[in-house]
């Protein structure tokens, strides 16, 4: 039986528009022309003047042919200029190609080369990393490589030789870039939602690193649950400790405009930091991964300032916090919100809600409870748990494990030029995280364990695999295997089970360990070294494979990696 509405109309131009977050800029320049938008040192600029930076960046963009169908990648920390990206690039139809900083040479020319960005705007810091990586697309492409126009950004807190080593490389000045733009730009918002927006890409975690898309749509939603699931309200205050580069800052670019709130940027993240801009702006929220967390509970008393003026709000996601950091958080004043996600799923798109009955519970078990990763955020439609077996859901009883799947307007278009991986991560009409957890019995989901064996360092995931393969090029390395150490800096570390070549003298190990050390450090990025090496035979199955849970059991006893006390 056919199903009809109760009426025939149309869609107009009157009545439907497609969804996009870009209009909460300009509707803030509107509300609010003359609050404080963004702040970066001595540098302020009003929501305003943002809109008209960012019109600039558009409009000196589509003079250069940028629009839809193209790609515009930047390498920056947390500084304007990678606000303005997120408004400006999409404003011409082209896609924000956030890379991150932490990336080596090699890593940055493989995402350049498939995101086939014809424009870079790097940071001047980075502007050799950079140059490294577009000297390694130019090599391997041989005679038709075609360079994209390099735009370097000025940074006053940065040695100016930088700059101008930059400059002196042809690459454009990006004030003088945004000066050759029109500030009453007309831009125009996409005509499908469905158009993209951003592209990032994953860790590598699995081979090559996958180019997620994402669309107007689903940032827009994202962007709106945010405030909800948060209570920021109209003229938050902004701290970002969080990377811009990852996931998009979560969406909070865009909803930072949408509530008219204030963007402190930060350069650099150090707890001491952390607590001066808190003082200073009257910061009231920030996200941070729990190793940031962890390093604001344990910093010295000269870096605290304590007690807080007001209640600060924490949104933390990127590995699962120890309960005790969720609590020594909380005893310093900060209220923080639990949150979990992926960068398919736009950032974090679960919520461990609070509910008022805790509030009654000992510390301990309030900090337990909310080390779950919770319930689905409000723009997402499904989250389940489900068996790997059967493809049913597990029953919610706190011990069945499956796999954490999702389903919704917050889940990505789909992985660029994979359509191998795009089959299996959408199979049978769900998202597939990979995640392995449990479904409480009050709905509560939770991570019990990490499917291929992902170690998250300081919120980033890095691929044991890709490290082991990396570490089999040494010469003296003949087997070896990574696993996930507790880190006292940075929540996990990578730390490598070797065993020697016949032959290798190994009177000296601590010199060796040094060795491989430094030979990781030249083929991978720094996060991605092992901090600890041991060496010993590895533990195989009757069938020769590598027994991980050992060696884990192996990490566990050797306890965390201690924190420089220097």
């Amino acid at each position: 039986m056919e199903m009809r509405d109760i009426d025939d109309l149309p869609k107009n131009a009157a009545n439907y528009m497609a969804l996009t977050p870009l209009w909460f800029l300009e509707r803030a320049a509107t509300v609010h022309p003359t609050r404080k938008a963004v702040i970066h040192g001595s540098r302020t600029y009003t929501w305003l003047q943002t809109y008209q930076r960012c019109r600039r960046l558009a409009s000196a963009l589509s003079k250069r042919s940028i629009g839809v169908g193209s790609s515009v990648a930047i390498i920056a920390p947390n500084v304007p200029a990678l606000y303005e990206a997120h408004f400006g690039i999409p404003m011409s139809g082209a896609v924000v190609n956030t890379i991150n900083i932490r990336l080596n040479a090699s890593t940055i020319a493989f995402l350049l080369g498939h995101s086939q960005s014809t424009i870079v705007i790097v940071d001047q810091e980075f502007f050799n990393l950079a140059e490294d990586a577009l000297r390694i697309m130019k090599e391997k492409s041989q005679s038709n490589f075609t360079p994209p126009l390099v735009i370097v950004i000025a940074d006053g807190s940065c040695n100016p030789e930088t700059l101008e080593y930059a400059l002196g490389q042809g690459a454009i000045e990006y004030e003088k870039f945004l000066e050759s733009g029109d500030p009453d730009f007309a831009w125009k918002p996409p005509q499908d939602e469905w158009q993209s927006i951003a592209l990032g890409y994953t860790s590598g975690t699995t081979a090559s690193p996958k180019g997620v898309l994402l669309h107007h749509r689903g940032a827009y939603l994202m962007a709106l649950s945010n405030p909800i699931i948060w209570e920021m309200n109209e003229g938050a205050v902004y701290l970002w400790t969080l990377p811009m580069f990852h996931c998009n800052g979560w969406c909070f670019p865009w909803t930072l405009a949408a509530v008219c709130g204030i963007n402190i940027c930060l350069r650099q993240v150090t707890a001491k930091g952390i607590y001066s801009a808190i003082a200073k702006y009257r910061v009231t929220h920030f996200c941070a991964a729990p190793v940031v967390l962890n390093s604001i509970v344990n910093a010295s008393p000269e870096d605290t300032i304590l007690p807080l003026p007001h209640v600060v709000r924490v949104m933390t996601a990127g590995a699962a916090p120890p309960p005790s950091v969720l609590s020594g958080m909380s005893q310093k004043g900060f209220r923080v919100t639990h949150t979990y996600g992926l960068s398919e799923t736009y950032g974090p798109s679960t919520v461990c809600a609070w509910k008022p009955e805790w509030d009654s519970l000992p510390p301990e078990t309030q900090a337990r409870l909310n080390a779950r990763q919770g319930v689905r955020y409000v723009g997402l439609e499904c989250l389940d748990v489900i068996s790997t077996q059967t493809g049913q859901p597990v029953p919610a009883d706190g011990k069945t494990i499956g796999e954490i799947v999702f389903r919704g307007n917050i889940v990505m278009k789909g992985y660029l030029k994979n359509p191998k991986a795009n089959e299996e991560t959408f199979a049978n009409g769900w998202f597939h995280s990979g995640d392995l957890g449990v479904k409480n019995p009050d709905g509560y989901i939770e991570i019990k364990d990490r499917s291929k064996d992902i170690i998250i360092s300081g919120g980033e995931n890095i691929s044991s695999v890709e490290v082991e393969n990396n570490l089999y090029l040494h010469p003296a390395v003949m087997e070896a295997s990574v696993v996930a150490r507790a880190d006292e800096r940075w929540g996990e570390s990578p730390c490598a089970f070797v065993t020697l070549k016949p032959g290798v003298g190994k009177s000296d190990e601590q010199r060796l360990a040094e060795d491989i050390m430094k030979f990781c450090r030249s083929k991978m990025p720094a996060y991605w070294v092992p901090k600890s090496v041991i060496f010993g035979p590895l533990p195989k199955t009757a069938t020769g494979k590598i027994q991980k849970h050992v060696l884990r059991a192996k990490a566990k006893e050797l306890g965390p990696v201690r924190m420089s006390k220097l």
